[in-house]
């Protein structure tokens, strides 16, 4: 039996059905190619991955494995056909390399391409036929044999997934007597009808007059007037909930009505087939049980504000109105995207439209090129990326390829110095960023996710890259460039030792009660995976700081501060490490399950978690005060990787984790899981453990040769399981619910 198992935050878009089948989301399948991650395990990577990050983590994994196997007789031929793997994986990486940095799909369910055509449809009232056969032939592709969508490939059909499939299908012209179509309204209608919906796919279907807004829980825009420090207020909403509500603030007040392919009307029939009570269209919601009081206050203050009339006739709501549309405004970036994902995007351009931009205005027309951008079409057809993950993908793949001349008896390829290059041109630097609201005083020197989102910097993304300038020149430890990036870490540190995603103490979870998040995934809290990855950073730095300083001239191109890198600025910044591995250590003692894992809301699950902390905890092993606790967890975490090895010799685990807990570590063996799982096990085990020797096989085996473009000199692996999760649109739908 696991111990305290945490349900899942959300990510992204990501929801595993509830028990009453209405919650779904968006989960994110870091692409297909999987090079990424096992450049790391034979490479490894975290969260999403596209094509070129699950190439990174297989590459690690082999050059860790093949530096010990040496030792032994038996291995030898493992051991060559690692390397070749390798120099293919290489090969690989290099193929799919672009201006400077890596970008692969960023793949999800087909929600984030339903809400694209909703939002085209609204603002033109018409698809382009050529366009809607392309996101049909899309959509269809993605649909199961019962006729329904899941949140992910291969998994049960979801209501929400579907009802917006079907939906979106009607829009660009299917007909109701398809037998796609057939199929689709059968499995939702067996699965209890339109009633069973979550709150924002109602939301998507009250604008069109499928649902009427009195099945939306209140949103008032006097919500934006909350100070930061009352204990509910937009800034204590994660970040992904914080740019989707703001510009909903806006919608919800405006209570628009769109008109559909049949018309105009205030209660479209459009879908009255999905009803099983099309007269009455019962869509309840709330908390009537008074054993949850804070979900029942909650309920019963969204009824007070409902007879009220959403507080629309309150004096503040103009001025509430204008601050919304401010601050909608400020945080656009100046390529025109909010936030670095769709969601928001969505919103803010339909907000801004209801406030009485036009579509020919710079604001829209910028938000529009930047959505276009997130588009992605081939020979499967055409859907919409809910985000994008340059940065990631970049600093992983460094972080993989630098390390494998070594293994492979060849020279560092210098493209990998414009990539750190590209990477450092991408550090934030500018005067944005919402983490400033509760942290105003700490440097700024963090990264995000994607091109454009200087609001958002995330620890994972900016303690990763850290890492890759760490081992590609252990001279930029006392870089301006490193130096910042960590003191802007340390400082978002929360009070119980963790790290969060985005924010620094975003843990009200008391908000995911409201009725409005029937998905309860409003906040960011401390989580073992982002810790795990920051200690390694923290923990390789700290080493490379008390080795004397070393080819000074190589670091300076990232950026020395004049007067810095000498003994006392080294022991101020060792002293800040120290404390805050000091604190950071006991929560990941605490957070450690019963069976020896540790959660992962970034990936899934308890073997991405499990991974990520021992990755980090390995550089505190031998520390004085906690050595012992360490290695001992260290050692429960190894015993159950072992356990759940499948017979292939890889690694799986299935999204049903989150819902489930007893499915840790269950699941067909995919390259990134197997990836993790060996670069765990490669903290406390050698080249010739036998385990090792078996996943290292299973990455031999599976890698696919076909996938390359090239001549035949390069390879990759294919992820066949959706493996990441995305949280920054996380508000919209999340893995794993109640």
């Amino acid at each position: 039996m696991l111990g305290a198992i945490r349900e899942p935050p959300i990510d992204v878009q990501i929801a595993l059905h509830s028990r009453d089948d209405n919650q779904t989301g968006l989960v994110l399948r870091g692409t297909r190619r999987t090079v990424d991650r096992v450049l790391k395990g034979l490479c490894s990577s975290p969260c999403f991955f596209c094509s070129v990050s699950l190439t990174m983590a297989t590459l690690t994994t082999t050059m860790a494995t093949t530096a010990t196997m040496a030792t032994t007789e038996a291995s030898k031929p493992l051991e060559a056909q690692a390397r070749t793997a390798l120099t293919k994986a290489t090969n690989y990486a290099w193929e799919i390399f672009s201006n400077r940095h890596w970008c692969g799909e960023l793949e999800s369910n087909v929600t984030v391409t339903c809400e694209h055509i909703f939002f085209l449809y609204v603002l033109y009232q018409h698809i382009d036929p050529g366009e809607g056969s392309q996101y049909r032939q899309w959509l269809l592709s993605q649909q199961n044999s019962d006729g329904s969508w899941g949140i992910a490939p291969n998994y049960p059909g979801d209501i929400s997934t579907s009802a917006e499939a079907y939906l979106a299908l009607r829009i660009i012209g299917m007909s109701t007597d398809s037998p796609e179509l057939y199929r689709a309204r059968t499995f939702i209608r067996a699965a209890g009808g339109l009633s069973k919906m979550r709150m924002f796919t109602r939301i998507f279907f009250a604008e069109f007059g499928l649902v009427p807004w009195t099945a939306i829980p209140q949103l008032p825009a006097e919500f934006i007037l909350v100070p930061a420090h009352f204990p509910i207020s937009i800034y204590r909403l994660a970040s992904w909930a914080r740019s989707n509500v703001v510009p909903l603030l806006i919608i919800a007040h405006h209570r628009p009505l769109y008109p559909l392919p049949n018309g105009l009307h205030k209660q479209n029939p459009f879908l009255d087939e999905l009803w099983l009570d099309p007269a009455t269209k019962p869509l309840p919601y709330g908390s009537s049980d008074p054993t949850d009081p804070v979900a029942f206050v909650f309920t019963i203050l969204d009824k007070a504000l409902s007879y009220l009339g959403g507080l629309r006739r309150s004096p503040t709501r103009g001025y509430a109105r204008r601050r919304c549309v401010q601050w909608i405004l400020q945080h656009q970036e100046k390529a025109g995207d909010w936030a670095g994902i769709i969601p928001p995007m969505h919103a803010g351009i339909k907000a801004l439209l209801l406030e009485g931009y036009k579509l020919h205005d710079e604001p829209i027309q910028l938000g529009l090129a930047a959505i276009e951008r997130f588009t992605w079409a081939d020979n499967r057809g055409k859907r919409l990326q809910c985000c994008i993950s340059p940065v990631w993908d970049t600093v992983l793949m460094i972080r993989a390829l630098q390390d494998t001349p070594a293994s492979l008896g060849i020279k560092l390829d210098p493209r990998i110095a414009d990539a750190l290059a590209w990477t450092a041109e991408n550090q934030h630097r500018g005067p944005e960023g919402d983490w400033r609201v509760y942290k105003p005083n700490i440097p700024v020197g963090g990264w995000a996710f994607e091109y454009h989102n200087t609001w958002y910097p995330d620890i994972d993304d900016t303690a990763a890259a850290v890492l890759a300038f760490l081992t590609h020149d252990p001279a930029t430890a006392r870089s301006r460039l490193v130096r910042d990036a960590v003191l802007w870490i340390v400082g978002m540190q929360n009070a119980d030792g963790g790290w969060a995603a985005f924010d620094h103490e975003n843990n009200q979870l008391f908000l995911n009660k409201i009725p409005f998040s029937d998905m309860e995934s409003l906040c960011d809290p401390s989580t073992p995976d982002v810790t795990g990855r920051t200690i390694e950073c923290l923990g390789m730095l700290r080493d490379l700081l008390m080795r004397p300083a070393e080819n000074a001239e190589n670091g300076e191109k990232y950026g020395y501060p004049d007067g810095e890198g000498d003994a006392a600025a080294d022991a101020h910044l060792l002293q800040i490490i120290n404390t805050a591995c000091a604190r950071a250590i006991p929560y990941l003692i605490r957070s450690q399950e019963a069976t020896g894992t540790w959660y992962g809301r970034w990936a899934v699950n308890y073997v991405y978690g499990t991974c990520l902390v021992l990755c980090g905890l390995q550089y505190f092993k031998h520390d004085p005060k906690f050595a012992p606790e360490i290695q001992a967890m260290a050692a429960r975490a190894v015993k159950w990787l072992k356990q759940v090895q499948n017979s292939d010799g890889g690694w799986g685990e299935s999204l049903l984790s989150y819902r489930e807990p007893w499915r840790a570590g269950c699941g067909p063996s995919t390259p990134s899981q197997t990836a993790w799982a060996l670069m765990g096990i490669l903290t406390v085990c050698g080249g010739e453990d036998r385990s090792v020797q078996r996943g290292v096989r299973h990455l031999v085996d599976t890698q696919d040769d076909t996938l390359s473009q090239g001549d035949g000199g390069a390879a990759a692996w294919t992820e066949r399981e959706f493996t990441i999760r995305e949280p920054l649109h996380e508000a919209s739908q999340r893995i794993g619910s109640d």
